[in-house]
């Protein structure tokens, strides 16, 4: 990583504890649609554990939990996952949840064919770069078992915010301390390479509104 890629990679993971700290909960109890979607994709696929990468203060990973699933947490901020952890006991689903501090630039800390699914709702669209994307994504096919469902979302180039703000390179733009990499149709596809490609989801989220897509992808058996 380039010296100005983990400048900006250190200034994100500040920027987001510094947000959770001032707004706990920040997103709700409530999960996200992408979320709900992921739960019917992967109890039809047979799932029973799932990897959720940048499971923030874990409104997502705490609706698997309450729908069956044995969910693995990961994000950077560990102040979003203690109140993650926090509100596991609250929920009385703690037995279902485990939280890692990870930064997903960092190889995944899990044996290969671990996982029967992995959820990212705005993860891969942070600031990473292209190569640390694609790095990511095969983390995420090391992990998965063959069959293995992975569903993730991205901002993208029809976003409102794309191309505004502070330019960092490879598509990525900074607005308001928050970098965000937006997608090109032809990086999804490119992720996709090698998959069985089920479906890509146009959607709005937020009052923006944010624009994004919705991915699901499966590993051959």
């Amino acid at each position: 990583m380039s010296d100005d890629a983990q400048g900006l990679a250190e200034v994100q993971r500040q920027h987001w504890q510094n947000t959770y700290t001032v707004h706990p909960g920040m997103y709700g109890e409530q999960p996200s649609a992408p979320a709900v979607h992921a739960a019917r994709v992967f109890r039809v696929a047979g799932a029973t554990d799932v990897l959720e990468l940048g499971a923030g203060h874990g409104r997502d990973t705490l609706y698997f939990a309450r729908e069956g699933f044995t969910v693995q947490a990961t994000d950077f901020s560990p102040v979003g996952l203690d109140q993650l952890r926090q509100a596991a006991h609250a929920q009385g689903v703690a037995e279902r949840v485990t939280t890692t501090l990870h930064d997903v630039r960092e190889p995944l800390p899990l044996p290969d064919a671990s996982v029967d699914a992995v959820f990212a709702h705005m993860l891969l669209c942070m600031a990473l770069s292209t190569k640390e994307i694609h790095a990511l994504v095969g983390e995420v096919r090391r992990v998965l078992r063959p069959g293995g469902t992975f569903v993730y979302t991205v901002r993208h180039t029809g976003d409102a915010h794309f191309g505004a703000g502070i330019a960092h390179g490879d598509d990525i733009y900074e607005q308001g301390g928050f970098a965000v990499h937006f997608f090109p149709r032809q990086l999804v596809d490119a992720l996709a390479d090698g998959w069985t490609s089920n479906e890509i989801h146009a959607f709005e989220e937020g009052d923006l509104p944010r624009r994004l897509w919705r991915v699901t992808q499966t590993l051959p058996r």
